[in-house]
């Protein structure tokens, strides 16, 4: 093995050739036996976060936050490095010295240039990996002199240029292009949490947006400009040809932006953290991937999941030199686990009891409603074992939950002499849910008081709907006025509405709502973000709770839309079902896939793989006709149930109706079989139509029929039993509990291994049940 040895005072001369002062060299110090005795083939991450910028970061004259609306600062980029962190040593194998972390005071413009020289640029090797990370507040500037805008990262110390002091000490992504280019490897990852628009206020609806709130215009600093000219030359590239590499992000490797050059990037709030919208969804995906599952999968999926916080107004970005590598592993690497995990074990009580669990695998709206009592599982050796066994498998029970960690215990009979040990993957086994679960409505704040006063009451009416000040805690949307009319709101507005009466060749449709613009003060509902969830607004005036009781079936529709995605399960399911989303007409082609990552059974092979290349949320064009091919590849019959959300807005369902069974609720599908939805053999086709906006669909299966669902969308729908199709649904609210029930008595008919559980919680076991979820965009019809 060939051994690097270079000594500080070595490196100390390379980085202050680079403009560096002697100062900003003391961090170096403390790390320098990083570099001594090293592998050739490396890992290496730099993680930044900023939480806390000071004042005159935002706003030259007043303090950065409390001068902008939100009156606190950011508060998920610190999480975010903790979940990169955490993915990158347990689930990619990096170590924990080379994973380098500057957060807060630490994240100066000098301590990150000088990061990043000298971890990554001093010490990879071609073939080492490179990760670099940056969560934090994103500006657009306009330098002197120059009429071409820059993008750049706001380090903690990138205070405002004044008159007296006309300097801009950010990092331009000019500069970030030259470190990356610089370094002697291009297996690079580059994710940029922050972005580059001017938003009026940090906090837009619920959301804080990772932007400074106004464009500077300045000089850049002595020390930048002569770091750059240094890495030109060095490089021998021009200006020219940087500008250009820097508009198209065409770095080394690959750079995950979280939106596009002109969309604000957000983080979110959930019960007990924030985190960064795009690096909550990635290493949420990542976690509970396959090992194979490419990095332009994960993106996608993840798309869907910010997707349904925002509505569109946040699309995350692959770009750089490597993004149109189909087959490009995450951080271009296998996972050394063997299976995706739910989370891992950071600390391990010595009685078995206070066992700490970092539950970063879970979906976010799972996670969210995760019960006291949920099941987990861990491999792990017992006590004095040789190694001359297979590891048993222990069972842990979730006692509580405070933002993403859970306090755990063995239970159900484990072994005490179980040994756990910071980094052991957990896995799902019985997912515990409240069966009271309700929808929480934000109330603008750019309302008038009295506004403000008659929605809370209105809200206050309304069963399992509760309402709270923008911005003050987690909702689940957002309600508020619709004047002055915001082109997000337009646009959301469906532009093809087709007849009711037409219940053959298309899913069925509520009345989509007003052709026209709304000219009239009236309220509606919001994404999280403030664009407009389509079909929630009036044309006329109205009074606030007015507006509240004509939402009212709405509400209900979203909350039952919130139950369903609480059972999502691809990642942790392990009953053996596939499904794939199917484009029939005007061109057949593949749109999405997904399948449980956990069956003991392999998967049957198929076309779909190489087929799957997006990184974007997939898209339907209006009038398309689309099918799900459903496979079960376990070993016993499994049934199914279809319930999604369309771009209207409206509750939809679909289940396999035969009119000669004896019971509707009881086709299944058999083992080996592969059933298409819409039937071919039915008239039954199903068309998209709708606003162009979002939709989702779920797909749930369980080895127990759905007695309860099917009588109650029988109740809803008599008429429409004697075919398989798709159908807007008028009680979504009943349809999503009475689904949870029959999940949940599918677990305790097929447990074999008896739990007691509240009655006040629904508790689905992952051997007996599986949620497939697609979400994608519905967009203009093709023009011929």
């Amino acid at each position: 093995m060939r051994v690097r040895r270079r000594t500080f005072l070595q490196t100390s001369v390379a980085l202050t050739a680079y403009g560096l002062s002697q100062a900003g060299l003391s961090w170096i110090a403390d790390r320098s036996h990083v570099a001594l005795a090293q592998p050739t083939r490396r890992k290496l991450a730099l993680l930044v976060g900023i939480n806390a910028y000071p004042d005159r970061a935002c706003d030259s004259e007043t303090d950065c936050w409390a001068g902008r609306g939100s009156g606190i600062p950011l508060q998920g980029c610190l999480t975010d490095v903790e979940l990169q962190r955490e993915l990158l040593r347990y689930r990619f194998g990096f170590s924990d010295r080379d994973i380098v972390t500057l957060v807060n005071d630490q994240a100066t413009r000098e301590g990150i240039e000088t990061a990043f020289l000298s971890h990554l640029v001093e010490q990879a090797r071609p073939g080492d990996v490179v990760v670099f990370h940056f969560s934090g507040l994103g500006s657009r500037l306009q330098t002197i002199g120059s009429d071409r805008p820059l993008r750049s990262l706001v380090p903690v110390d990138g205070l405002l240029p004044t008159p007296e002091h006309p300097v801009i000490n950010d990092i331009g992504l000019d500069t970030l292009g030259l470190l990356l280019q610089s370094l002697k490897t291009d297996q690079v990852v580059t994710v940029l949490d922050t972005s580059y628009t001017t938003p009026a206020s940090i906090l837009q609806g619920t959301l804080r947006v990772r932007s400074r709130p106004n464009a500077p215009s300045g000089q850049i600093s002595d020390e930048e400009q002569a770091l750059q000219e240094r890495l030109l030359s060095q490089l021998k590239v021009s200006r020219e040809q940087l500008a250009a590499q820097v508009s198209r992000l065409q770095f080394p490797g690959m750079v995950i932006s979280a939106a596009a050059d002109q969309q604000p990037a957000a983080e979110g709030q959930w019960n007990g953290f924030s985190a960064g919208l795009l690096t909550y969804a990635l290493t949420q995906q990542l976690w509970s991937a396959t090992p194979a599952t490419t990095l332009r999968n994960s993106l996608s999926r993840a798309s869907g999941t910010i997707e349904q916080v925002v509505g569109g107004r946040q699309q995350p970005m692959l770009t750089g030199s490597r993004s149109t590598d189909q087959k490009l592993l995450p951080y271009y690497l296998p996972s050394i686990l063997t299976q995706g995990a739910d989370g891992i074990i950071q600390t391990a009580g010595n009685d078995g009891k206070g066992i700490q669990v970092l539950l970063a695998g879970v979906p976010a709206q799972v996670l969210e409603q995760y019960g006291p009592d949920t099941v987990l599982t861990v491999d792990a050796p017992m006590s004095g074992d040789t190694g001359d066994r297979p590891p048993a498998t222990i069972l842990l029970r979730v006692r509580s939950r405070d933002g993403l960690r859970a306090t755990a215990r063995l239970c159900c009979n484990s072994p005490a002499s179980v040994v756990l040990t910071p980094g052991q993957p957990v896995y799902e086994s019985i997912r515990v849910i409240p069966r009271q679960v309700g929808l929480t409505v934000a109330i603008d704040p750019s309302l008038e008081r009295v506004e403000r006063v008659d929605a809370t009451s209105a809200f206050s009416t309304l069963a399992s709907i509760s309402s709270v000040v923008s911005g003050g805690q987690p909702a689940d949307c957002l309600f508020g006025k619709t004047q002055p009319l915001t082109q997000a709101i337009a646009a959301s507005l469906p532009s093809d509405r087709p007849s009711t009466d037409d219940v053959v060749t298309q899913v069925d449709v509520m009345p989509a709502g007003p052709e026209l613009l709304p000219s009239k003060t009236s309220y509606g509902l919001f994404y999280l973000g403030k664009t407009a969830i389509p079909n929630t607004t009036a044309e006329d005036d109205e009074a606030v709770k007015t507006a509240v009781t004509r939402l009212t079936p709405r509400l209900r529709t979203l909350l039952g839309t919130k139950l369903v995605r609480l059972t999502e399960s691809g990642g942790s399911s392990r009953l053996g079902v596939r499904a794939t989303l199917e484009l029939v007409t005007p061109q057949e082609r593949i749109v999405a896939q997904q399948e449980t990552g956990r069956a003991p059974w392999t998967p049957p092979e198929g076309r779909l793989a190489a087929l799957l290349v997006s990184s974007e949320l997939p898209e339907l064009p209006m009038g398309g006709r689309i099918q799900y091919r459903l496979y079960n590849y376990s070993d016993r019959p499994v049934y199914f149930i279809l319930f999604g959300l369309d771009s209207n807005s409206n509750a939809i369902a679909l289940y396999p109706a035969d009119p000669n069974a004896a019971s509707l609720g009881n086709v299944a599908i058999q083992p080996g079989e592969i059933l298409t939805i819409p039937s071919p053999s039915t008239t039954s086709e199903w068309i998209v139509r709708g606003a162009i906006a979002p939709a989702e669909t779920h797909l749930i299966f369980s080895r127990s029929p759905f007695a309860k669902t099917t009588a109650v969308l029988n109740a809803s729908m008599p008429s429409r039993n004697s075919a398989s199709r798709v159908s807007v649904v008028h009680n979504p609210l009943e349809v999503a509990r009475a689904i949870l029930d029959d999940l949940h008595h599918a677990t305790k008919a097929a447990s074999d291994r008896p739990l007691e559980f509240s009655p006040d919680a629904y508790a689905l076991n992952v051997n007996d049940w599986a949620t497939l979820s697609f979400m994608y965009r519905i967009t203009e019809e093709p023009t011929a």
